[in-house]
Order: C-alpha cells, then sequence, then structure tokens
C-alpha cells in the first residue's frame, strides 16, 4: 500500500501546503463526519473543474479513486492521471461504442468500496460557474447502492461534501470546506430488493438535502443572483452557518461588492508590469477555454508552476553577472507586485 500510494501522498502533500498560500482562508469544516469503518463515496458540487477533487484530496484524510471525463486521458496528462489514481468515465459525446467501456470502470469502482475504499463521483454529472446545486443524477446513488448489494457486510457510505468558494478564478480569495453527515446504505437493502429503482430516487434525494446543508446559497431562486453577488471578500470570511442563514434572509447585514474605479483598474496595470509576460502568458491560455470553469483551474496550476519559474529564470539571469542584489530584488518586487496586482483585483471580487 506505501508503494501503491506514495506519489499520491507526494503529491497531495504539495497541495496542501499551496492551498495555503494560494487562498486567504482555507477552512475545513465536518472532517470529523467522514467515516472510517466502511466503503466511502464521496459526493462534491463541481463548480471549479479540476480543482474541486483537490479540495477534497488534500483535506478528506483518505486516499482518493477520482471518476473523470474519459477524454482527458486522451492527452499528455494520462501517466500523472494514472498515478493518482484516476478512473475514466465515458459520455455519449465520446461515442455510443465507448459506452461499454463503463461497465469495467464501475465494476472495479464498486470492488473498491466493497474493499473499504473511497471514491471521489461529482453527483451532479457536470461542471458549471453556479454556488446552487443542479438536480443530482442517479449515478453516484445507483453505483453506490449496487456496491452495498454486491458487499452486504461491509457498510458503504455516501460523504456529501460541500466546495464553497469565495471566488472560483482568482487567488487569494476564501474557500470553506464542508463535509455533511455521511450516511450507510445498509439500511436501505430491504428496500433496495423490494423496490431497487425507487430507493435509489430516495437515496438521490437524501443526498441531494445533505449536500445543501454543506452550501452557502444551495437553491437557485427569483433572487439567485442578487444573494450571489453577497457571496464577496466583505462577507465570506465570515462563520460558515452565519454567511449561510443570512444567505437564506430577505433582510440581511451582508455587504455588497465593492465597484470597480478607474484608480484601482490603473493600480492593476502598473503593478502587472514586472510578471507581464506571465500574466499574457496565462491569459493566453485561458482564451483557449471557452468553458470560464476552467478559468480557475488555469489560474491555480499556473500560479503554482509559471510565476516561481519566471522569478527563478530573472534570478538567475542577474546572478550570472555578478548581480545578486539585482537578483533578490528581482525576486522580491516580483512577488511584492504579484501580491499587490491581486489584492487591488480582489477589492472588487
Amino acid at each position: 500500500m506505501k508503494n501503491k500510494w506514495g506519489f499520491y501522498a507526494f503529491i497531495r502533500g504539495i497541495f496542501r501546503l499551496y492551498n495555503r498560500v494560494y487562498f486567504r482562508n482555507f477552512r475545513v469544516i465536518g472532517a470529523e463526519n467522514i467515516p472510517t469503518n466502511g466503503g466511502v463515496l464521496f459526493s462534491p458540487n463541481h463548480q471549479n473543474a479540476i480543482v474541486d477533487p483537490l479540495m477534497v484530496g488534500t483535506t478528506c484524510n483518505h486516499d482518493l479513486h477520482s471518476l473523470t471525463r474519459a477524454d482527458v486521458f486522451d492527452g499528455p496528462l494520462r501517466p500523472l492521471l494514472s498515478l493518482m489514481h484516476t478512473l475514466p468515465v465515458y459520455r455519449i459525446r465520446d461515442g455510443y461504442q465507448q459506452l461499454s467501456r463503463n461497465t469495467a470502470t464501475f465494476d472495479h469502482c464498486r470492488a473498491l468500496l466493497g474493499q473499504k475504499e473511497s471514491l471521489l463521483m461529482f453527483s451532479e454529472g457536470l461542471h458549471h460557474e453556479e454556488y446552487f446545486l443542479r438536480r443530482l443524477s442517479k449515478g453516484s446513488s445507483r453505483l453506490a447502492m449496487e456496491a452495498q448489494k454486491e458487499h452486504p457486510n461491509i457498510p458503504i457510505y455516501l460523504q456529501p461534501v460541500g466546495l464553497n468558494y469565495g471566488h472560483p478564478r482568482h487567488p487569494f480569495t476564501d474557500v470553506v470546506v464542508v463535509y455533511g453527515e455521511a450516511f450507510s446504505l445498509q439500511s436501505y437493502l430491504p428496500d433496495y430488493d423490494q423496490a431497487p429503482a425507487k430507493t435509489i430516487n430516495a437515496v438521490r434525494d437524501r443526498l441531494q438535502k445533505a449536500m445543501e446543508d454543506c452550501l452557502w446559497l444551495p437553491i437557485d431562486s427569483p433572487q439567485y443572483k442578487e444573494k450571489e453577488a453577497l457571496i464577496n471578500r466583505r462577507n465570506t470570511s465570515l462563520p460558515f452557518e452565519t454567511l449561510k442563514k443570512a444567505l437564506q434572509q430577505e433582510h440581511n447585514n451582508l455587504r455588497p461588492p465593492l465597484k470597480k474605479g478607474i484608480l484601482q483598474q490603473l493600480l492593476i496595470v502598473i503593478f502587472s508590469i514586472p510578471n507581464l509576460p506571465i500574466h499574457v502568458f496565462l491569459w493566453l491560455i485561458r482564451k483557449q477555454f471557452t468553458d470560464v470553469v476552467f478559468h480557475g483551474t488555469v489560474n491555480y496550476a499556473g500560479h503554482l508552476l509559471f510565476f516561481p519559474i519566471w522569478w527563478a529564470l530573472g534570478a538567475m539571469g542577474y546572478g550570472s553577472e555578478g548581480n545578486v542584489f539585482w537578483a533578490m530584488g528581482f525576486i522580491c518586487s516580483g512577488i511584492g507586485f504579484f501580491y499587490l496586482r491581486q489584492k487591488t483585483i480582489n477589492k472588487s471580487l
């Protein structure tokens, strides 16, 4: 097991540290709710593409197998995804002939749960940029229920997870990861034997409610956009339950976001200059994704990789000429202006 998860543990450790740097406040609530005596299927909402599984994987204290869309495995990330114990799921858009390959994937998933392993699956079935929870598909409930049927003596749990981002695309914002009350499926076995479809619907409905309890703003409504605007930097540092309760009230003391003024925009431009090549590079990468949900992933990964490389190359250039103080000055100014730029942007988020 040590060899199997060695690389996974190494990467998880890096991202655990990085999360504390990338986000302003990174909070985890309810980790004590996660079961340790059976198979666990983690079910988070899906607002931030590839960042979402990292939020769960770095906070749940379990070694996770994750399900992800199969087309990602066609690219250069395939070896890394395999090392990170990611399993492919095929969709209709991948071709009808490919759907049959899901049988092997789901057989493997049920076996993992029966071995008291942990699995991550997005029950909404797709990602989106809204804070509210979409109607869950039956996929995760069916998979967990079938695993419980195959392994009746091993408790299989559904673990609701709420990923709450102050802003899903920007660094130095607040994140609250909430683990709700997990529930075992063993008590559903008699009903499942009598009425499988009805039981799966009941499990899905229970999971839907449990996930909604883990989110700041879980329900779509005519007032949704007004409430969404209140999820901003001035309010997201509040305790989770305080902000959640306030968003449910028609009248509250939550503050609206600050408007971006001309001076703020000018400062953003000025503070961008020392790191301009990387800002432009990341902007060009984001332009390749019409789906804005991936923009947060580009920023998350780009800030980890490209800014340190830029600062290191600049320092090496000055250092090779013996200008140690210039090299240190380049690094310090790059980090300082990066921080000031993002701090200025975040004032109106």
